[in-house]
């Protein structure tokens, strides 16, 4: 499962720097999968779309940091716990219950973000 930001997010950014897979934005920044990642060509999304790895995409959020779900993979293979939620000050890091995910499907994406 991937992580979310909630609305109590403080944009005080200690999320950002901390992600091995570049998958949290600063609200209102545009983002791409290729973003801090080695993903070349098209690449197949968890909804069963594809999209182009360079395809820069509107925010999730504007007005706080967000976290894009087809980059989070909890930081499996990483660290032993997500480590947005380690460092928040105001724990609004948490997990999406709308992105249920194995950890055997977290580290195959992880594989795919960095070949």
């Amino acid at each position: 499962m991937a992580i979310k930001i909630t609305d109590e997010c403080i944009n005080c950014g200690a999320c950002e720097p901390e992600c091995p897979n570049n998958a949290i934005y600063e609200g209102g920044v545009e983002w791409a999968l290729a973003d801090g990642t080695s993903v070349k060509g098209d690449v197949t999304l968890l909804d069963g779309s594809i999209m182009d790895s360079e395809q820069r995409n509107a925010p999730i959020a504007d007005d706080i940091y967000y976290i894009v779900p087809d980059k989070c993979t909890e930081c499996q293979g990483f660290h032993e716990e997500p480590q947005c939620a380690a460092v928040c000050p105001v724990d609004c890091c948490i997990p999406d219950e709308m992105y249920q995910e194995t950890i055997e499907e977290l580290l195959a994406k992880k594989d795919k973000l960095h070949i």
